[in-house]
């Protein structure tokens, strides 16, 4: 009896597994749960030892959406279990979790477009992302309506984000009506090039989305793998990987946009009328010892944090490459010369190097990027030098030697292309690790200087009033925390997407 419930368990698991729609609902739920227990706890005031009468109604908004997804969650079970598929009716019910983004619940948002289309291709799944990705930052560019004054550009801002909108709402029925497998019609030509324009607001779904398109545009054989879009279809089947990109594609567009919905004086000058306001409409992470906007400058300091940690990977990455592939191409002497000057770098701890080169050239936005960079170069170069001394003994390589490649063509035409996987891998992992170490700079006083919105800034100010005023110090700590989660999530889910054995 016992065998027989375990097999039927594991068919229903597996009928299950065939959809969707499931996981996404269950997810969708948790999340929403999970937030709504976050609020609650945020909620409570140290001073006064009570929970706050908004935060709570909020949190129980949250509680409520949980409780819808994880319901019709259990619906679509069910008929999934019996009929192996959703009826029309039920999928109706997405339009339900689609409006859950007006109280920006992008869990249950998700799941409504997911539920919502029967048949749903990687193109829609991206302009799914690519829409809710513009929908939250012009919500959150509406707050600033209610600050007693919005800067000059603000308008205009909110007029090209609502232009901008209206081309990815239309964009996502075109997307399911024109492509089909591996081929798009021609008619999608002009919409991807309008989309990878759009990526002027740091959108990087809509870029993803119009490359994808020009690229099948332009595909004669429906039957042609094309591998960096397999590669994506792979990582979208994990919503952790999804949601780690989301975060950071919505944090980047935030900062790009908030050139013109932001205003930067209200993050750095001191306004001593509005000295520790607690959390509200016009300020929604309330105001530092100097009376400004916290909300305000978490969201210019996500600029600093996401610059440096790109830009120090990016010259960590060049640098390691090249000083990787020699010593790994050429072994020997050179192989021992460039890997003992890298184990002495690596023989420095964590943080003291970038504190050195920044007590020897000052304290700079540029000479931290630099400090930074140089620290994780012997990380990135050993990857590299693996790579290489693997594959110098590829029958591919000694073909390219037979018909008499030079060495630099080997390496960077050959070699390096097949070596890529691990380093994004590591990139996307050493981007959170750039954005914790200047985040951490900052607190100790060696970083960006401190008039300056970024995070590290933002939580040591934050700091000394943790047990009067502690929301100073909550909201740039999420941030970074957050931030950080969210590449490693999406480093683990490239590394499966990039695996071979996975595929």
């Amino acid at each position: 009896m016992k065998s027989e419930n375990f097999f039927v368990k594991k068919a229903n698991q597996r009928k299950l597994n065939r959809h969707q729609e499931p996981g996404s609902l269950a997810f969708a739920a948790g999340a929403s749960l999970c937030l709504a227990l976050v609020i609650v706890l945020m909620s409570f005031d140290l001073k006064t030892r009570t929970f706050g009468t908004l935060p709570l109604a909020v949190a129980g908004v949250f509680l409520a959406e949980a409780l819808i997804a994880f319901g019709i969650g259990t619906l679509v079970n069910k008929q999934i279990i019996k009929n192996n598929q959703i009826s029309t009716v039920l999928r109706l019910l997405g339009i339900v979790l689609i409006a859950t983004i007006v109280n920006g619940n992008i869990f249950c948002a998700v799941a409504g477009l997911m539920l919502i289309k029967k048949k749903k291709n990687l193109e829609y799944q991206v302009a799914s992302y690519m829409l809710l990705v513009e929908v939250l930052i012009i919500m959150v560019s509406a707050l600033n309506v209610f600050k007693p004054y919005v800067c000059d550009t603000f308008f205009l801002g909110m007029g090209v984000l609502a232009v901008v909108i209206l081309i990815h709402a239309v964009s996502l029925p075109l997307v399911v009506a024109h492509v089909k497998g591996n081929r798009a019609d021609k008619c999608m030509i002009p919409l991807g090039i309008v989309l990878i324009l759009t990526t002027a607001t740091g959108n990087l779904f809509s870029l993803l989305l119009g490359l994808i398109l020009l690229r099948k545009a332009y595909t004669k054989d429906d039957y042609v793998s094309i591998g960096w879009i397999d590669v994506v279809k792979r990582l979208f089947r994990s919503q952790m990987a999804v949601l780690g990109a989301f975060i950071i594609v919505f944090l980047l567009t935030l900062s790009v946009c908030a050139i013109m919905t932001f205003d930067y004086s209200i993050a750095v000058d001191n306004d001593y009328s509005l000295i520790l306001q607690n959390p509200s409409l016009a300020y929604p992470f309330g105001t530092d010892d100097y009376g400004r906007c916290v909300f305000t400058r978490v969201v210019f300091g996500a600029r600093i944090s996401l610059t440096v940690g790109i830009i120090s990977t990016a010259i960590s990455i060049v640098v390691g490459i090249i000083l990787g592939a020699i010593a790994g191409f050429y072994s020997g002497s050179t192989d021992n010369i460039i890997m003992r000057v890298l184990d002495i770098f690596m023989a420095i701890p964590g943080l003291l190097l970038p504190i050195a080169i920044i007590a020897a050239f000052g304290t700079s936005t540029l000479n931290i990027t630099i400090a930074l960079g140089a620290g994780a170069i012997p990380g990135y170069a050993r990857t590299i030098r693996a790579s290489v001394m693997t594959l110098s003994d590829a029958e591919f390589v000694e073909a390219a030697r037979a018909c008499g490649a030079k060495d630099k063509i080997i390496i960077f035409n050959h070699i390096l292309p097949n070596s890529m996987a691990p380093l994004i891998i590591r990139a996307t992992l050493g981007i959170g690790s750039g954005v914790t170490a200047v985040s951490s700079l900052s607190y100790l006083g060696l970083g960006i200087a401190p008039q300056i919105p970024e995070w590290g800034n933002i939580l040591k100010a934050g700091s000394s009033y943790l047990e009067t005023n502690a929301y100073m110090a909550i909201f740039p700590g999420l941030a970074i925390v957050v931030l950080v989660l969210a590449f490693n999530f999406l480093g683990d889910g490239l590394r499966d997407a990039l695996d071979p054995k996975l595929k």
